[in-house]
């Protein structure tokens, strides 16, 4: 009698979430369309939450309503089990295929669990990126390398494994900085392709690389830094030959935000709730690479 009720009520949550889901979509479409009423502004001020971890999902319409975009694509890492990502919102909306990437095979077999799994072309795998394997990695996407849109987030060496994937063209890319790392300086953790956030510091603020860093790689293949999140840690670049009247060109200093949320953990991995540059000192002595020099330096060197 137990296991009935067991089953009954996981239908129960089940049928739940999926109308849950179907609401948080029809407002996502509504804000679409009072989004699609306002003139040219900020990238930020287009932010709204359906799936997104922050505002991405509303940027990301924006975005794609004012592109021509060639393919209804998307490739995302570092999803977790895709309940709260870029591109679900974008899936289920609009219908675009998708390969998503996680390094946790238990994560990876949740999202193919799910209800919405196979009622869209979405495809998945558990893999541990590295600069070696990434372009293989997307090929099985089966996608042509001019993918729709393309979202970076390993909280780890991204910079390096982004570096790597020079033949890949996508019109949208987002990528995670590290706000920590400041915006005066083209900075990123040196390479090590076993990387794990956690275990190189407890604070878990070591990761990544700065803003300026992805801007210089992005300038040197072709795309424009349009803005940055609220929240400071999502950047969205364009294709140059894509941009338009609505969707511009942002400089640093314009485009740049300041994380604002406060994840620092100490060695018992209890928020310690540090904040602005108060962070930089919890990793002073952690090394970086400046990507543009090459110079070797430490967190601690960093200013602004």
């Amino acid at each position: 009698m137990l296991k009935i009720w067991q089953r009954r009520a996981k239908v129960t949550r089940g049928k739940i979430a999926r109308e849950l889901d179907d609401i948080k979509i029809n407002q996502g479409r509504i804000l679409c369309e009072l989004h699609a009423c306002k003139p040219a502004a900020p990238l930020n001020a287009y932010e709204f939450k359906v799936f997104s971890q922050w505002g991405e999902d509303g940027i990301i319409q924006f975005l794609v309503a004012n592109l021509r975009i060639k393919n209804r694509t998307f490739i995302e890492f570092g999803v977790e089990d895709f309940s709260e990502s870029n591109c679900r919102f974008l899936m289920m909306k609009d219908n675009w295929k998708g390969f998503v990437l996680d390094g946790s095979p238990r994560q990876i077999e949740r999202l193919q669990a799910a209800y919405f799994y196979w009622r869209h072309t979405l495809r998945s795998k558990a893999a541990f990126f590295t600069r070696d394997n990434a372009n293989a990695l997307l090929e099985e996407s089966g996608f042509d390398k001019e993918v729709g849109l393309l979202s970076v987030d390993l909280d780890g060496v991204d910079y390096h494994v982004l570096q790597a994937l020079g033949a890949w063209q996508p019109s949208v890319l987002i990528v995670e900085y590290n706000a920590v790392f400041g915006c005066e300086r083209a900075v990123s953790v040196p390479y090590d392709p076993s990387f794990h956030r956690t275990a190189k510091h407890t604070s878990n603020l070591y990761f990544g690389a700065s803003l300026p860093a992805f801007m210089h790689l992005a300038n040197t293949r072709g795309y424009a830094f349009v803005g940055a999140n609220n929240a400071g840690n999502n950047a969205f670049f364009v294709r140059r030959e894509l941009l338009n009247d609505m969707v511009r060109e942002t400089t640093l200093a314009e485009g740049f935000r300041e994380s604002r949320f406060r994840e620092a953990k100490d060695a018992k991995k209890r928020f310690t709730f540090s904040e602005g540059p108060a962070r930089r000192q919890v990793i002073a002595q952690m090394p970086l690479i400046d990507v543009i020099s090459g110079e070797a330096l430490r967190v601690g060197d960093l200013q602004g």
